[in-house]
């Protein structure tokens, strides 16, 4: 009669216990699950990160700002005036080579006008450290007297440093340094910057 309480007891007692393993198995499970949870969006959505951001990074320094520098007459010789124009670069270089094309070409303009002569090319365009490196075709030294030899110097002088008011050009003629411009013997000398030009040869 005392041995069936005891199988009773001992018998609730595996129950509970297994029930209990049960429990804390199930809640350690659920558990697990819930902290793994929050890291699932996060590893499903890097490539929508990046889409979102690709349209910033391509229209980041699409556009630079140059001046083209044209002359204005004067009572007595002419002026330097900047136009602004938007050049669609995010290189220095590009946009330097751009700039300088389109004072070669010439005023659109009637009110713009320029000392250099049709025809004038840029061969090549070397930029180094803060020293610019210039090289125009032959055209570029015929014709005009000692003011427009001046004049077509200070539009290339400004215009190559739109970029760096501070560098230093070197200009060349097929490949080889500008010394004496023009029939009247304008001697150049370089590197010209923008305040050597206006200390050695005022307009």
């Amino acid at each position: 009669m005392n041995d069936q309480p005891r199988t009773n007891r001992n018998i609730s007692s595996g129950v509970i216990a297994a029930v209990s393993a049960t429990v804390v198995a199930v809640s350690g499970g659920v558990a697990w699950l819930s902290s793994q949870t929050p890291n699932t969006p996060i590893q499903a959505n890097p490539n929508q990160s990046i889409e979102k951001q690709q349209p910033l990074t391509s229209q980041t320094g699409q556009e630079q700002t140059a001046n083209i520098y044209w002359l204005k007459p004067t009572a007595k010789s002419f002026q330097l005036v900047a136009q602004p124009v938007k050049i669609a670069s995010d290189q220095p270089g590009q946009a330097l080579e751009s700039a300088l094309n389109t004072l070669l070409e010439g005023p659109k303009e009637t009110k713009d006008s320029t000392t250099i002569p049709r025809g004038t090319k840029l061969l090549s365009l070397k930029i180094e450290n803060n020293e610019i490196h210039v090289n125009l075709s032959e055209n570029f030294t015929g014709g005009g007297g000692s003011a427009s030899m001046v004049g077509r110097v200070g539009q290339v002088v400004y215009t190559a440093t739109t970029l760096d008011p501070n560098a230093k050009v070197y200009l060349e003629i097929n490949g080889k340094p500008l010394e004496v411009l023009g029939g009247e013997g304008v001697e150049i000398e370089q590197p010209l910057t923008r305040k050597t030009f206006q200390e050695n040869y005022p307009l």
